[in-house]
């Protein structure tokens, strides 16, 4: 689901305020053709729940996973998914860039 960077910073706070663990994924690294812009972000809280939008779609799964267990280790992580990443493909990033996105707990 897309959402303003606004929406998404208020669902944090509130997740945040009702105890949930949170973490937020932000795309920091793009090149070719991408889904997404640097900056686009997604929330997401301990049990998958997420909110905004990384790479319109396509990777999204695959990033709440790795939120969930980044939240769990508290313990921040750069992905990497691009065309020529078998990963890419099983998720699907087919567009034929890549991207780079940073996912860290927050407080």
């Amino acid at each position: 689901m897309a959402a303003s960077d606004h929406t998404i910073l208020e669902q944090a706070s509130e997740w945040l305020k009702q105890g949930r663990k949170v973490a937020l994924a932000t795309v920091v690294e793009t090149w070719g053709s991408a889904p997404q812009p640097i900056g686009s972000q997604l929330v997401i809280d301990g049990e998958g729940n997420f909110t905004g939008s990384v790479s319109g779609g396509c990777v999204e799964g695959a990033v709440v996973t790795e939120a969930v267990d980044i939240i769990a280790s508290g313990k921040p992580k750069l992905l990497q998914f691009g065309v020529a990443d078998e990963t890419a493909w099983r998720v699907g990033l087919a567009c034929g860039g890549r991207i780079g996105v940073y996912v860290e707990p927050i407080n």
